[in-house]
């Protein structure tokens, strides 16, 4: 359909492709895919760069990602559709169902950096999980003691393997203080691989399991899982990363940091953390977007209510917390940001945008006033070096008429 008829103007569109490019062009990323869709079809759709260098193959509309941290709006999805049935709230403790939880500590430092064990002043909540405000996190050193006891005992099973190994994960999680008491500050960190467990137990049948039957099939995500099949191997893009100094003469900017011969997305047994386990395509993902843009519908599929989604997209972090510090530009709902103020914010949007990230540098946010999907692809860590959120962003918006 031609953009002007979904109210984009073409000429204006046809300012996403240069930027990307440029990306591209100077060694910084090795392809980038951008895809917006409004009322249902897509408006720009563009490729650039390569998914496989060294083989010169191609970014494609079928390439396949690591997504990473999106993995997370569909693991609230899943808890979402139990509160729906009933089998939880979000005001329940996470230790009536996952027991291990039953007796967190905070590691409370005091005065000279001293850390002090002491309980928590409140259970951890459903709710807490599901807005990172249960006080667990990705064992930063912010605090020595917790960051040397995840390293210690969750460290070793980001690799874990077998029918266990989510289990086995969220156990460990358990045995490590937490940041701060429950719902006192915002944290990122694994509180969604927590949710995974719980969906796990809950449903009665593995997490990656519940995924397929509930949403993937569902939905027709074809291209979307914790493992990759080896007729698909050829469509997954080369995970990259900066060269050392001294390599950069040798081999380009850019080098591969989890060759396919390597690469756990190889086991189908490998753990499948709701945090961020998935591989997806645009199209994929695209078609999760449009149920949460249709309130929990797509092509005859409900697989949420809609005052559900509108629930999702409401900011949950307790006053005075925002997801971006001082500028007060975002909030955290249920699985994703919410936009709360696009003049402070780094780039332009609208009011209740929800979305999120993965660390490969994958994007997407769903715009329900203005009926506006939009994603952007690619495959490079450390996360957030260049500008390429902020600057889609504005491109996606400048073309609209």
């Amino acid at each position: 359909m031609e953009p002007e008829k979904l109210g984009f103007s073409t000429e204006r569109l046809g300012r996403i492709r240069p930027q990307m490019q440029k990306f591209v062009d100077e060694g910084k990323l090795p392809g980038i895919l951008t895809l917006i869709a409004r009322q249902g079809e897509i408006v720009h759709h563009e490729c650039v760069g390569l998914r496989d260098i060294p083989a010169g193959k191609p970014i494609e509309a079928d390439t396949i990602f690591r997504i990473y941290s999106m993995t997370k709006p569909i693991t609230t999805t899943a808890l979402m559709m139990l509160i729906e049935e009933g089998r939880l709230r979000l005001t329940d403790p996470v230790c009536e169902y996952l027991p291990e939880f039953k007796e967190v500590q905070v590691a409370e430092q005091g005065e000279a950096g001293k850390v002090q064990l002491v309980p928590a002043v409140c259970p951890i909540t459903v709710r807490h999980l599901l807005t990172h405000t249960s006080g667990l996190g990705y064992g930063e050193n912010t605090n020595p003691l917790v960051g040397k006891l995840f390293a210690e005992r969750v460290g070793p099973l980001w690799d874990g393997r077998g029918p266990d190994a989510l289990r086995q994960f969220v156990a460990a999680i358990a045995g490590v203080p937490l940041y701060f008491h429950p719902g006192q500050a915002y944290h990122y960190g694994v509180s969604m691989d927590v949710i995974g467990r719980l969906v796990e137990v809950l449903s009665g049948i593995p997490f990656g399991t519940f995924l397929q039957q509930r949403i993937f099939d569902p939905l027709k995500m074809v291209d979307t899982g914790f493992s990759i099949l080896p007729e698909k191997e050829d469509r997954l893009a080369c995970m990259y990363g900066p060269v050392e100094a001294e390599e950069v003469t040798l081999s380009g900017s850019l080098k591969d940091i989890d060759p396919l011969e390597k690469s756990s997305y190889r086991f189908p047994d490998r753990l499948q953390g709701g945090g961020g386990g998935l591989l997806s395509s645009a199209p994929d993902y695209l078609r999760f977007c449009q149920m949460i843009l249709n309130h929990g519908e797509l092509d005859g599929q409900r697989l949420l209510g809609r005052k559900t989604v509108d629930l999702m997209g409401m900011n949950h972090l307790p006053d005075g917390i925002y997801l971006d510090g001082d500028t007060h530009s975002q909030g955290f709902g249920l699985g994703g940001y919410v936009l709360l103020n696009p003049a402070k914010a780094f780039a332009n949007g609208s009011v209740g945008n929800w979305g999120w990230g993965g660390s490969a540098n994958t994007f997407f946010w769903v715009d329900f006033q203005e009926q506006v999907i939009a994603m952007i692809m690619t495959q490079y860590q450390p996360f957030a070096q260049y500008p390429l959120e902020d600057m889609f962003k504005n491109l996606v918006y400048q073309a609209m008429i």
